[in-house]
């Protein structure tokens, strides 16, 4: 992309709010789940989303916002979908309980294998491009090698579904954010493991009644912030025993039991969310203030991504099936 070429060899630049829409890309005929823009810089003018029609797609969503691939290996919905860190291949699962690892370029799947269950959040491993975890409608986390096909370690906690993954630091410890919020105590609602020997760390990290639709890690300082069905993002320190921050809470916009992703800037300086009224929030990561909400979709905006290089790109999309691109 003509567009991305000057900003690859500079520092990433103070990240700006987004003001205007640049692209409505609507292709896609059942909610999108989860977007994410390609990690390979030269080639971060494509996004990938995955959508409840069943399809995968890749767009050019920088320089013409035109769907350039769909992938319709599934059956059923995809809930997730990743690209590798290499970005020549996407990893999909879904509500088929297939899991496929897709050649970009020719289509073809390098790796298909049947799981035991749904599959709901997907992750590679941050250092290790060939292993991937997994998880979904079960008591169990798997992680995968796609080298031999075959599953590496099996992770067991008494939950009954696994709503999404995220990678510490390195790779050597994980959290799983889970559906099990029982009447008299919120234990097991986000899970620390160790990746190696599959023990659980910690399961009294989130102690209130809320289940935490997503997660997501700062860029450079060693928090995570967790979304919240309690209409507010919490913080926690990423470093054992994982804490919660009770003087910081992102507040102000809905998620309503809708999977609702949130995710930091590049920079780190801002902590994005969308909204199950349609809208994208804003925050200021050291205040937790609002800086500026955006009237983005008319049906919950599941998903909020800001663009790794260009430093004002935001990717979003809805429930409708709606993918937008604002600058």
């Amino acid at each position: 992309s003509e567009l991305i070429k000057p900003y690859l060899g500079s520092k990433y630049k103070l990240t700006e709010v987004p003001k205007s829409l640049i692209f409505h890309m609507s292709k896609h005929s059942g909610p999108v789940n989860e977007i994410q823009w390609c990690p390979v810089r030269e080639q971060s003018h494509l996004l990938l989303s995955a959508s409840m029609d069943k399809t995968v797609k890749v767009w050019d969503a920088v320089d013409t916002g035109c769907c350039l691939r769909t992938y319709s290996c599934h059956s059923c919905a995809v809930r997730a979908a990743r690209w590798s860190s290499c970005g020549r291949r996407i990893l999909s699962g879904g509500f088929d309980s297939m899991l496929h690892l897709t050649d970009v370029e020719t289509g073809k799947q390098i790796f298909s294998s049947k799981n035991e269950f749904r599959i709901s959040a997907l992750k590679f491993h941050p250092t290790e491009s060939n292993i991937f975890i997994c998880g979904g409608f079960s008591p169990e986390v798997k992680a995968w090698d796609v080298r031999t096909s075959k599953v590496l370690r099996v992770y067991k906690a008494a939950v009954q579904q696994t709503l999404d993954i995220l990678f510490l630091p390195e790779g050597r410890e994980f959290l799983t954010s889970t559906d099990a919020v029982s009447r008299d105590s919120a234990d097991r609602t986000i899970i620390a493991w160790d990746f190696q020997s599959a023990a659980k760390i910690s399961n009294q990290i989130f102690h209130e009644r809320y289940t935490c639709p997503s997660l997501t890690l700062h860029p450079k300082e060693s928090v995570f912030v967790a979304q919240t069905n309690g209409n507010y993002m919490a913080l926690f320190s990423a470093q054992r025993p994982y804490r919660i921050n009770k003087k910081k809470r992102y507040e102000g916009h809905k998620v309503e039991g809708f999977a609702v992703g949130c995710e930091f800037s590049p920079d780190g300086t801002l902590l994005v969310t969308g909204s199950s009224d349609g809208k994208v929030f804003f925050y200021n990561y050291h205040t937790a203030r609002i800086i500026r909400t955006l009237s983005a979709h008319k049906e919950a905006c599941v998903s909020a991504i800001f663009h790794p290089v260009l430093p004002s790109l935001l990717a979003t999309c809805d429930w409708a099936g709606e993918i937008k691109i604002w600058q």
